[in-house]
């Protein structure tokens, strides 16, 4: 019988049990030889020994130095941070056809289900209500409502059409909206047959009652959503921030919700903690969240649910299908949070 194949297993910062469940992972160990496997970090002299022999590594971070010489089996480099590694050599782990995978693709339900919920939140101001219920201050039937909207039927803007906006579109649906999508990295006949409509990003925010920031961050969207363009946003607009405070002009987000110009709900903010003296926090038309989208015990099983699927893969000399692969083209545009 064939020595199973050897997989280095480094996710520190991550846990074990943070990112497998019990069942992902006895699979693990069904399918592969576990080097490490434990949550403080690998030390880098005994990774670089198990390099040689490794099918695969599962890290939160490249931590090796040089890619070695001497890996004749590695064919994956998959990261569970979310994000793709830094120092590392993609330019030789393409020539030596070792694919480079992201995890970000398993964030994308439980940030998606929390988006939802700020976006209810704030269009019937459900966090709004139940301080004044707590107050004794609440407005009951028609008067509580005299400010509310509903989610049914209006037009959405998803500023970024990547795993974040494809797990919300089908939370989405029943509600009948109608979607429109700011997204450079991709055609626009591509965008068609997602059943959405590609955009200039003025136009999306000039003509949605909904807006999504879900862009992941890169080196040419920082404070994409610029104080001009913010101008731009209805009156009457819900702006809602789950990927990252890197792509708007925070400070000017924060002075148009405080200026009552329209509503926000937010997860993400440029400095976290958050300063307890930051004036969003004494925003009225503000929802805020502690940056809790991505950090849901089932949702971080994801993580090791996709990474084991795209083991089982590799390891049988099939292409991965669930992670995120390191385009040349992208990977070098992508800004590590």
């Amino acid at each position: 019988m064939p020595d199973k194949a050897k997989v280095l297993l480094d996710p520190h910062f991550r846990t074990m049990t943070e990112i497998f469940s019990a069942a992902d992972r006895e699979r693990l160990h069904d399918t592969a030889e576990v080097v490490w496997g434990r949550d403080d970090p690998m030390p880098p002299e005994d990774a670089r020994e198990a390099l040689a022999e490794a099918t695969a590594v599962v890290c939160s971070e490249w931590r090796y130095g040089p890619l070695p010489d001497d890996t004749p089996d590695l064919r994956a480099v998959i990261s569970v941070s979310g994000a793709f590694p830094n120092q590392l050599d993609y330019q030789a782990c393409r020539e030596r056809g070792i694919r480079v995978l992201s995890a970000a693709p398993a964030f994308g339900r439980q940030v998606a289900e929390l988006a939802l919920g700020l976006a209810l939140a704030s269009c019937r101001e459900i966090a709004a209500g139940d301080a004044a219920m707590r107050a004794g201050e609440e407005r009951w039937l028609h008067a509580g409502n005299a400010s509310t909207f509903m989610l049914y039927d209006q037009p959405v803007g998803f500023v970024g059409y990547g795993a974040l906006a494809r797990s919300l579109q089908p939370l989405l649906a029943p509600f009948g909206v109608r979607i429109s999508v700011y997204d450079p990295w991709l055609g626009d006949g591509f965008l068609r047959r997602q059943g959405v409509r590609p955009v200039s990003l003025p136009e999306l925010l000039e003509t949605s009652r909904f807006v999504f920031v879900l862009a992941a961050p890169s080196s040419e969207n920082h404070a994409l959503l610029s104080r001009e363009l913010l101008e731009r946003v209805r009156p009457d607009a819900v702006v809602v921030l789950v990927s990252r405070a890197h792509v708007v002009d925070f400070d000017a987000l924060t002075e148009f919700v405080l200026a009552g110009r329209f509503r926000a709900a937010v997860d993400v903010f440029p400095d976290e903690p958050l300063a307890a003296a930051h004036p969003i926090r004494g925003a009225r038309g503000a929802v805020l969240s502690a940056h809790r989208a991505g950090s849901v015990r089932e949702g971080m099983w994801d993580i090791g649910q996709m990474v084991v699927d795209d083991l089982e893969a590799i390891v049988a000399g099939l292409p991965p299908r669930r992670l995120l692969a390191a385009e040349p083209e992208l990977v070098g545009r992508v800004v590590r949070p």
